[in-house]
Formats: structure tokens, C-alpha cells, sequence
């Protein structure tokens, strides 16, 4: 049994690449990313389910995927869910630069800890036990989990074994898709940040 899975990162947003957004702020997407949603759904095919993180950017543009296929209402999953950023949210990103706490949580990753935040590890975990459990059913076709940049490179890293310190060796980009085969003997990269361009 395996499961392909595609995991789309939700479209731009106002403050994306400037703030950290989190889990603190009501946006939705901007109209790049509304462009970008539908260019992803369009892009994908045989999909037969659509889950989504919480935050409103990712629930609109897994409604746009789901509606492509004719799904209706995206399955919400908490295990989705964007890091917990703590201290940090809302924050913009270029003020941030010479704390300490922030150079350390972008070298190492692994160990770091987001002030009043949630750890990298425990957010990867979260996210791959609930991919692992997609992988041991047998579904008609492929599954679309709409989420965040962090926990799509958290999601690679673990399936190609490497250490989360190197997650930020690729990019994941606003309404890209990162494909997987994922079953019980683990995971196989099929294609990492495919976009619009």
C-alpha cells in the first residue's frame, strides 16, 4: 500500500518573505497567489482528496484545488498546521537578523527552539506521522495537502533522510507542488517545488 501525495504550498500572500506570518494573522491570498492556486489546480490530476492546514491562505487555495475536482469542502488536519512561531509572529522578518535566537534556529534546526514556539523536530513529527498514516490506505488516486514552506521541507528531509540543519538548501515557493509516494517502507521524492515559474 502507498499513497501519492502532493504537498502544495499555499499561494502569496501580503506579507509573504516579509513577516512571520504564523499562525497569528487572518490574510488570505493576494491575487498572485489566487493565480498561483489555480495554476496548481490545474496542474495536478486524479486527485480523490484535499486536506488543508487551519490558516486562511491555505484553506482558500485548497478550495480552489478541491474545486477543480469537484471535492467540495477541504478536510482540515491539525498535523498541516504552519510552525507555531511563538515570540516571533507577526514579526518582520528583516528585524529579526541579529538575534541571536533567529541565527540559530536557521543553522540548526534539529536542536533549535523558537522562543515561546514550537520546535522544528516536534512539527515535522506531527506532520510525517500523519503522511506516514495517509500511506498505509489504498486510495483511487492522489491526495493534496495544502501547507508551509517549513513543513514541506521539514516533510522532504525526513523521507530523503536528511538532517533538518539542511532544510533551507531548497526551496519551497508560494503555490508550488512537492510530490511523494509514501507507504510503509517510507517515502520516494518524485518531484520538489514545481511552480508556474
Amino acid at each position: 500500500m502507498a499513497a501519492t501525495i502532493h504537498l502544495v504550498r499555499h499561494g502569496a500572500h501580503a506579507e509573504a518573505g516579509r513577516v512571520l506570518t504564523g499562525r497569528g494573522s487572518p490574510l488570505g491570498l493576494a491575487p498572485s497567489g489566487l493565480d498561483q492556486a489555480h495554476w496548481a489546480s490545474k496542474r495536478l490530476t486524479n486527485v480523490v482528496r484535499v486536506e488543508t492546514s487551519s490558516q486562511r491562505r491555505t484553506s482558500e487555495t485548497a478550495r480552489i484545488i478541491a474545486a477543480q475536482f469537484g471535492l467540495g469542502e477541504p478536510h482540515v488536519v491539525p498535523a498541516l498546521n504552519e510552525l507555531d512561531f511563538g515570540r516571533w509572529t507577526g514579526r518582520a522578518i528583516a528585524d529579526l537578523a541579529d538575534d541571536p535566537d533567529w541565527i540559530g534556529w536557521n543553522s540548526e534546526r534539529s536542536v533549535a527552539q523558537i522562543p515561546g514556539g514550537e520546535r522544528m523536530t516536534d512539527a515535522v513529527t506531527r506532520a510525517v506521522a500523519h503522511l506516514d498514516m495517509l500511506g498505509k490506505a489504498n486510495w483511487p488516486g492522489g491526495i493534496v495537502c495544502v501547507s508551509h514552506a517549513d513543513i514541506i521541507r521539514g516533510a522532504v528531509a525526513h523521507y530523503l533522510g536528511l538532517s533538518l540543519d539542511r532544510i533551507l538548501a531548497f526551496d519551497v515557493d508560494p503555490g508550488s507542488i512537492t510530490s511523494l509516494v509514501v507507504g510503509e517502507w517510507g517515502g520516494h521524492l518524485l518531484a520538489l517545488n514545481v511552480h508556474a515559474g
